[in-house]
Formats: C-alpha cells, sequence, structure tokens
C-alpha cells in the first residue's frame, strides 16, 4: 500500500459507526488514519533530537513525599488490563496469571489498594481499562475483594478500552473475517485512554468527585506502586503529565528511547521511527540513557483544558502494526492495526517532564522468561502486597529460556512443576533444548543448560548449577521431574 494517496476514509467510518462507535473515537480514529497515508515521513532523525543527560532522580523528589501523601485523597489508580497474553499461549486475562505464592497479578493489586486505604485512611480509587476480553476475567477475581468495590464509592471500577477495524494493507479498507466477525477489529493502543476517559464521562465525573491526579500503569507490572514521591513533586511544581523513566541496559537497546526536542521538551522515539541508517546510534545506550516504564502520572484537571482545547483530539504519533487479520493464519489477509502509545502524550502536553526512577519500579512480565524471574526467590512480597527485590544489585537477571519448550505457558509450567530453582545468587541463566527442574535446584553466577537431545533432560533435586552444562536424557519420563 502507497502512502501517496489517501483511499476514502467513509467505508472505515461506517463500520465504526455500524459498531456504535462514539463520534470523538471516530474522529481520534480519522486523525490516525490521515497519518497513516500522510505524504511527510514519520521518521525523527537524530538530527531533529538530543540525548537528555540527566533527568530528576527519584532519590531527589524525598522533600514531596508530605505533599503527595496529603494529595493521595485525591488521586486514583489506573492499571491498564486489556491484555491476553496471546504470545504466551493464553486466551485469558493475562493478569490472571499467578506470581507469588497463590496470587495473580489482580490479587495483589487489590491488597496494594486495600493497604493504601487502611494506612492512609483515605478512599483512593482503583480502575481498570480492560477490554471486552478480560472484563469478565477481571471481575470474577475481584469478587474475592468486596472491600475493594465497596470502598470506591460512585467510582466505578473499571471502563472499556475501545475497539477499532482492521485495515487490509492492500486497499486500506476495513478488513472482514465472516467466520469469526471479532478478528476484523484490534485495539487502538494504551493512547485510547485518553478517549476512553471522555466517551466514558470518566473524566468529568472523577474531577466532579474532587480527584485531581491518576496513577497509570499496566498491570503486568507489578513494580508500579503508588508513589507518594512523585505525586508530591507533581502537586508541588503544578506539572501536567509525568512520565517515570529508567536507565537502558544492553536488554533494553532495541527499544524505544526517550529524547530532548530543540524547545526542550520531551518525546518518545520508537523503533519504527528511527530511519534504518540511524539503527546503532538509536541502539547506543549511553547516548539516549532513559526508556519508558509507561508508569505515568497525570493532572486530570490539567488533561481535560488540554482536550478542550483541542477539541477532544489528542496529537499521539501513530504506531503501525503489521500482520496477518488472522494471527494463526498466515495465508490470511495482510492488515494493518493503527495504533497509539499513552506515554507519547509526552510531546503532546504542555509542561510535562521525566523523571528517572529505580529500575525496580519497572518489572513487567511479558514472556516466560520475565515470569520465572518474578516467580523466584529474586522477589518477596512485604506486608504492603508490594514486591521487592531480595538481592541488592538493581540489574535484572538475564534469564533465556529455549522459546520452543517454554515460550508457551502450559510448557513452561510442566517444565517447572516441582518448584522454581534459586535465582537469588543467579546473574544470568541460559536453557537451550527441553529440560525439566526438579525441587530445590540452586542457580548462582551465569548458568548454561545445553541440552542437544531430542528427549527432555531433567535437573536432579537439590543440584547446585553454575557454569556450562551439556546435559545428558532423562532417564525417565519428564513427569518424574516431580518427585
Amino acid at each position: 500500500m502507497s502512502n501517496s494517496s489517501k483511499p476514502d476514509f467513509p467505508s472505515v467510518r461506517e463500520r465504526l459507526e455500524q459498531d456504535d462507535a462514539p463520534d470523538l473515537l471516530i474522529r481520534q480514529f480519522e486523525y490516525a488514519y490521515d497519518r497513516l497515508y500522510a505524504s511527510e515521513t514519520t521518521w525523527i532523525r537524530d538530527a531533529d533530537i538530543r540525548p537528555i543527560p540527566a533527568l530528576p532522580t527519584w532519590a531527589e523528589l524525598e522533600r514531596h513525599e508530605a505533599a503527595g501523601e496529603k494529595a493521595l485523597a485525591q488521586t486514583v489508580m489506573i492499571k491498564l488490563n486489556g491484555g491476553l497474553g496471546t504470545s504466551m499461549g493464553l486466551n485469558r486475562a493475562k493478569s490472571l496469571l499467578t506470581v507469588k505464592a497463590s496470587d495473580c497479578f489482580l490479587d495483589i493489586i487489590a491488597k496494594q489498594i486495600l493497604h493504601i486505604r487502611k494506612s492512609a485512611d483515605t478512599a483512593t480509587p482503583l480502575i481498570f481499562m480492560n477490554s471486552f476480553s478480560t472484563r469478565e476475567d477481571t471481575a470474577t477475581v475481584l469478587e474475592r475483594y468486596p472491600d475493594v468495590q465497596e470502598g470506591q464509592g460512585e467510582i466505578p471500577i473499571d471502563f472499556l478500552q475501545h475497539r477499532v477495524p482492521k485495515l487490509l494493507e492492500a486497499t486500506g479498507a476495513p478488513a472482514d473475517h465472516p467466520d469469526q466477525p471479532d478478528l476484523a477489529w484490534c485495539p487502538p493502543g494504551h493512547g485510547d485512554i485518553y478517549v476512553c476517559l471522555q466517551t466514558t464521562g470518566l473524566l468529568q465525573q472523577l474531577l466532579d468527585a474532587g480527584f485531581r491526579y491518576a496513577f497509570v500503569s499496566n498491570a503486568d507490572n507489578l513494580g508500579a506502586v503508588l508513589d507518594r514521591r512523585i505525586l508530591g513533586f507533581m502537586v508541588d511544581e503544578q506539572t501536567p503529565f509525568i512520565m517515570e523513566a529508567t536507565r537502558r541496559t544492553a536488554a533494553d537497546r532495541k527499544g524505544g528511547h526517550l529524547a530532548q526536542q530543540p524547545d526542550g521538551g520531551y518525546l518518545l522515539r520508537e523503533s519504527a521511527q528511527c530511519p534504518p541508517e540511524e539503527k546503532d546510534s538509536f541502539q547506543d545506550i549511553d547516548r539516549y540513557r532513559f526508556f519508558n516504564t509507561n508508569n505515568l502520572w497525570i493532572d486530570l484537571d490539567a488533561l481535560a483544558q488540554h482536550l478542550e482545547a483541542t477539541d477532544g483530539i489528542m496529537t499521539l504519533p501513530v504506531l503501525v502494526n503489521r500482520k496477518t487479520l488472522d494471527p494463526r493464519d498466515p495465508d490470511s489477509p495482510a492488515v494493518i492495526q493503527l495504533e497509539t502509545a499513552m506515554g507519547s502524550a509526552l510531546a503532546s502536553i504542555p509542561g510535562a517532564l521525566a523523571v528517572d526512577v529505580p529500575r525496580t519500579r519497572f518489572a513487567p512480565v511479558k514472556t516466560t522468561d520475565d515470569l520465572l524471574a518474578l516467580r523466584s526467590d529474586r522477589f518477596a512480597l512485604d506486608e504492603r502486597s508490594h514486591v521487592v527485590p531480595t538481592v541488592a544489585d538493581e540489574a535484572p537477571i538475564d534469564i533465556q529460556l529455549d522459546p520452543a519448550h517454554y515460550k508457551l505457558i502450559d510448557a513452561f509450567e510442566a517444565r517447572f512443576q516441582a518448584g522454581i530453582p534459586s535465582l537469588k545468587a543467579c546473574r544470568r541463566l541460559v536453557v537451550e533444548g527441553d529440560v525439566y527442574f526438579a525441587a530445590g535446584v540452586r542457580c548462582e553466577g551465569e548458568v548454561h543448560l545445553v541440552n542437544p537431545h531430542a528427549q527432555a533432560a531433567r535437573i536432579e533435586p537439590d543440584r547446585v548449577l553454575s557454569g556450562r552444562h551439556e546435559l545428558s536424557c532423562a532417564p525417565s519420563s519428564p513427569e518424574s521431574a516431580d518427585r
């Protein structure tokens, strides 16, 4: 599909209207559609930005903690909870995954908000941005915590993310899938939160109820807890928008980064916005030192004023996600999904700032590698239901599990059925091939396990592993690993 001419939008508008989409969503999607076919380049070049030498650090914000404590009564916590974790083979809300003991993400989040309300004597609401696919799952888990709902007052526990049509790459027209109509639709990215807050009436409802500030983060990032220092910094500095950023490591070099604009403001540059010839510079973590944790703080009053001035439209960069209509069928038609990222508002809202936070505030679970680390003894739950590291080293452990055997959650669970190995003294764990772990295994330093055989190998109970090991096949079936 060429960007030299824009196909007619009316067919897309008609599809959205048939789906009872609100007018603001249609206008926001038309804005994204126009950007797709705009003739101007979407590249963000090195010549147009400069590295950020330093940001205010979390440690420097201690003096703002009292202001944050006072502002808790005006603050809401919003969790993005629309993901199914399909890349891990899940067909339910990813936040239902068990992460510590018998608790899933939602259990821990519910316990966190209850602790905040009790310890600070506030009615801080908890709100989930769900998708149609996650709403029922979320409600079922929250039935275990009636105090969460009762403490909300009139504030709803959730709101629904919108959906938009997938576009045929060849024509730009909305895609069809008569046998499975839902496959013709996709979420518009978490940048949709700004549209949802308006179309649901929630933004005005929160302001009318006296809430001024919102802390927004991903449900799968248990490091993202409501922080009084950053909240107080927002209050004292009267800042409309704050992004939590943290230092890039070698593992983060391919992801997006923050940069400074010529006028001094900040922006996000994603890999899709980097010219191919500047790839090396983009991945230079010493040059571009910070990346977005997707932990955001929003002054709701300032947001309402900004949206009023822009007729409700957030001018966010558009991310073009190319897939097949049926993700499980590579021969199905090629489609485009238009998405926006909520953190991109960093460049849209005048006066927006970023704060350099500890890496411990960024611990998302995107893969089973991440899940293994979180379930291990490198992390513990404290009395606040905060997930806290048990090691002094802030650098994340490097875990690389063979995707052929560990990528999907069922296969992962089977191989660690006897328990998670101790990783407290481990810096790096690489597993190549099919390996089952027995109980009591400890990994220390750098561990590299290689099973070159088609048959599964088994790590014996209570074994201490260090260095490289080429494994022999298990003498019995893999299911015996739990004995």
